[in-house]
């Protein structure tokens, strides 16, 4: 049985569409690895032009105020001006973020990438992928890999680091050996993002699909995919299995959905962990202190934090513990083991995240619940869209509808 989260009782990300944590760039359609079930036809290979990436800068900038800017793709490493983006996005004011897996990942790139001005890496690691010469067959035997990009970034020193795996039917059952090797980690992992597999099938058949007044074939789009398997996951079941291998854990943000203000679209836990142990899990109240003080301070909501951020849990938990419980709570664990261990007064604590995004939904009246104050807005032909929606746009020139098939009537005329 799934876990039970009130959405009443965390803290909503004050997120919205104009000013968000986050914006999504994505440079190129090329890849250099195949992933089950990818959502971005990467079979086009393009690469935008710096001077098209520019104009899609200037959208974000008149429409839209961000923190961060994830450059994603396909693979944005693969594109031969990627350190040049970075420093384009780094001179407009955002913290850019690499979306990637890695895999042309050097040392001599990640210092000119860093030179450029590069805030964080988040690295796509699961066993959907084909990756050369790594023969995994469950996310645990992919940990080693996690380590060698995470302890890369640790060298270089000052990038944030994240992972992000996708989750499906046949793998959630793997999620609390992501959770217990991130919990070893916390010094170099500020972050481990989990995100729902949707099936190609979305619709089922339940539904009739239209675009621009035209029934299509909704999973045409993409590919299915045995990987997947065919069960729509939801956050409250990746929320338990984390539980599982952290019992402390205990969620504190989210957004909502479109056409659900109850549904947990994105999912926010922060734990602290000093000497290798949980202290607990940050309160609601810390969460919104953070993001209205950051907004406060810099204009603007905060998304991805800096290392050095992270390893002031320790501090954070004393001064937030004065007015917070639950952060005083978490004071008290990490003095307890100050005491018995009068030398781990000069370690650091660290704040480590988990966020669940649960992609589209499709409700029985047809309504789609898409990420509410989406995130992942990237630029399409001028405006804003989601971008895990760019194929319908890229095939249909229009977003998908869903009809029921239960709704739908014969007409009949009589003459």
């Amino acid at each position: 049985m799934a876990a039970s989260i009130d959405h009443n009782a965390l803290y909503r990300l004050p997120w919205n569409y104009a000013d968000n944590g986050i914006s999504w760039l994505e440079p190129t359609t090329a890849c250099n690895l195949h992933c089950a079930g990818c959502y971005r036809d990467t079979s086009g290979r393009l690469h935008k032009s710096p001077e098209e990436i520019q104009a899609e800068f200037n959208i974000f900038n008149s429409l839209r105020k961000s923190d961060c800017m994830s450059i994603t793709g396909g693979d944005p490493l693969v594109h031969p001006k990627i350190a040049e983006i970075v420093k384009m996005a780094k001179d407009m004011g955002w913290k850019p973020i690499l979306n990637t897996n890695g895999l042309a990942l050097k040392e001599k790139k990640l210092e000119q990438l860093k030179e450029a001005g590069v805030f964080g890496f988040t690295f796509h690691i699961d066993t959907s992928q084909t990756r050369p010469k790594v023969h995994a067959k469950t996310e645990a035997e992919l940990n080693d890999l996690r380590l060698h990009y995470a302890n890369m970034l640790a060298k270089a020193g000052g990038i944030a680091c994240s992972f992000n795996a996708t989750v499906s039917g046949n793998t959630i059952s793997q999620v609390p050996d992501l959770v217990n090797w991130a919990q070893k980690h916390a010094k170099s992992v500020q972050t481990m993002v989990f995100i729902l597999y949707r099936s190609p099938n979305l619709a089922g058949d339940d539904f009739n699909v239209f675009a621009n007044g035209h029934q299509v074939e909704f999973d045409s789009l993409y590919e299915e995919t045995e990987w997947g398997g065919k069960r729509i996951l939801m956050s409250p079941e990746v929320a338990e299995k984390i539980q599982e291998a952290d019992p402390m854990y205990e969620a504190s943000a989210y957004l909502n959905g479109t056409a659900d203000p109850a549904s947990l679209k994105w999912l926010l836990a922060t734990r602290v962990v000093f000497n290798g142990k949980v202290m607990g899990y940050v309160s609601p109240r810390f969460q919104e202190f953070i993001q209205v003080g950051y907004h406060f301070l810099k204009g603007r909501y905060l998304s991805y934090a800096r290392p050095k951020s992270a390893a002031m849990a320790k501090l954070a938990s004393f001064f937030m513990g004065i007015v917070d419980k639950k952060m005083r709570k978490i004071f008290l664990r990490i003095l307890g083991q100050m005491i018995r261990n009068p030398l781990s007064i000069f370690k650091h604590a660290y704040f480590q995240s988990f966020m669940i995004i649960q992609p589209i939904n499709i409700k029985e009246d047809g309504r789609q619940d898409m990420c509410d104050s989406c995130p992942d807005i990237t630029v399409h032909n001028g405006r804003l869209v989601w971008s895990c929606r760019l194929e319908e746009l890229n095939s249909y020139d229009s977003f998908c509808s869903f009809v029921p098939k239960s709704k739908i009537r014969p007409v009949t005329i009589d003459l």
